[in-house]
């Protein structure tokens, strides 16, 4: 990295690097790069002698240009994760042996008031990870139909009040009031809040908007799906996940090949899940970790190994 102050902290580093049971010459992705941590510690384990890569996504120019250069063992790809079995196929890789996707979000993001992630400063309300998308979280808030918001901040979010907030989005623009910055968000969702609950309800409300500006979970579930395309027999599937409807659907695909949980059988009455999870719970932080390390402690890691 090229700072010396922190860009960010790799949850669960060593547990990752045991889940890819990395070899030296093999090929790997990591779907999310961010700061590099998991990315450096890969790559340390790598030689590119004997055919050893990896292959890390990021859409975000800042973490691109963070990233090391002339590094024989890494490949950067300045792309959603979503497209990985398209880049794959651009750089002639016909497999990988682990991919690894940590679906937080960076350390810096929150800490950068002006991306609009986080509700502990003020600052635009843009929330892209991807600074060339075209819709900011202010232009969804201006656009969409009070059913679309409530729908927003009740599935993604599972905010209690997504009706009442949504409502009053409505209310605020017809009084020419479009809310388009953190603080406007907070003036109308902050009074539907339980005082005693009030960051963790603010925290839901921004997840969900967060959510909705970047197409999380549809992409989730493309890098899913592209995954089983391009990783080889035995090779391992990692991801981390921060709340329930990821880790939802990361648990149900590992498990049976589909984001419903729905379990197919063959002629002989024998599952034809595409994957077998390593474990049928999730590796989740110490609580030294935590302590270093406070927004690891909701991350879940599960793996699971392509038959």
């Amino acid at each position: 990295m090229t700072d010396s102050v922190p860009y960010h902290i790799p949850a669960l580093l060593p547990e990752c690097l045991e889940a890819l049971d990395i070899r030296p010459g093999g090929v790997y992705v990591d779907a999310t790069y961010g700061g590099g941590g998991h990315s450096a510690a890969i790559m340390d384990r790598l030689d590119p002698g004997a055919g050893g890569c990896l292959y890390a996504f990021d859409q975000d120019m800042d973490a691109i240009r963070r990233a090391p250069s002339g590094d024989p063992r890494l490949e950067m790809v300045y792309s959603n994760f979503r497209y990985l079995t398209n880049w794959m196929r651009y750089y002639g890789v016909d497999g990988v042996d682990g991919i690894l996707a940590d679906l937080g979000v960076s350390s810096h993001h929150f800490d950068d008031a002006g991306r609009g992630f986080s509700f502990r400063a003020d600052g635009p309300l843009d929330m892209r990870m991807n600074q060339n998308a075209r819709e900011t979280a202010a232009d969804i808030l201006a656009s969409r139909s009070v059913e679309e918001l409530t729908d927003m901040w009740r599935l993604y979010g599972e905010f209690g009040q997504a009706r009442r907030l949504a409502q009053a989005v409505a209310k605020a623009r017809e009084a020419g009031r479009t809310p388009e910055r953190i603080s406007d968000l907070l003036g109308l969702a902050k009074p539907m809040t339980d005082p005693r609950k009030e960051k963790k309800e603010l925290a839901q409300v921004f997840q969900a908007l967060r959510i909705e500006v970047n197409h999380e979970l549809d992409a989730l579930r493309d890098l899913l799906e592209g995954a089983l395309k391009v990783l080889r027999p035995g090779g391992r599937l990692a991801v981390i996940t921060y709340h329930s409807l990821e880790d939802r659907l990361v648990k149900n695909f590992m498990k049976t090949g589909n984001f419903e949980g729905r379990v197919e059988k063959d002629f002989f009455g024998r599952s034809s899940a595409p994957l077998k999870p390593v474990s049928g719970k999730p590796v989740v932080p110490s609580d030294e970790e935590v302590e270093r390390n406070p927004r690891a402690r909701s991350a879940k890691l599960r793996t699971a190994i392509r038959l």
